[in-house]
């Protein structure tokens, strides 16, 4: 897969990733994020856009790495999965449904984020339709990005 670009307005000369002046508003301290992305530029991307409001983050290379990593966990160990899907071994789809289908207690509720470049409303319903909650579209507009993710964080601590 292509690397994608970040949609952020940045000034001339300034490095490809630019700092949001609105990430401050956002505070995913506290917050654990499970990346499943196989491209190492799109996971660098996502894991630096994560860090700058203060989530800690895990990372998985395939779908199949991150069941593994969420079955290994403690209940309630992720907060949030941010899962490609396109991916080799299992793709995001398949992940997805393997996780939702485990017998753990945080297995259906934890928010799986779909990140892919398949901007179709048939992309976004097949998401849904294998257990993600939700879909971001590559380019990644990060008001959006941080504003979803803070929204689903915010459900699971009960704010």
């Amino acid at each position: 897969p292509d690397a994608f670009p970040v949609e952020q307005p940045c000034e001339q000369g300034t490095d490809a990733v630019c700092k949001d002046q609105d990430a401050p508003e956002y505070d995913f301290s506290g917050s654990r994020i499970l990346i499943a992305e196989d491209n190492l530029l799109n996971l660098e991307i996502v894991t630096e856009l994560m860090g700058m409001v203060g989530a800690e983050i895990e990372a998985a290379s395939t779908g199949l790495e991150a069941v593994e990593l969420f079955t290994a966990s403690e209940i309630g160990y992720y907060d949030l999965i941010l899962m490609d899907v396109q991916m080799p071994d299992m793709d995001g789809y398949e992940a997805s449904r393997t996780i939702r289908a485990m017998e753990r207690d945080d297995a259906a509720t934890i928010p799986i984020l779909a990140m892919t470049a398949n901007a179709f409303m048939e992309d976004e319903r097949r998401s849904l339709e294998s257990g993600m909650d939700g879909h971001l579209s590559k380019p990644l507009d990060i008001h959006h990005v941080y504003a979803t993710i803070n929204e689903f964080l915010n459900r699971r601590r009960g704010a």
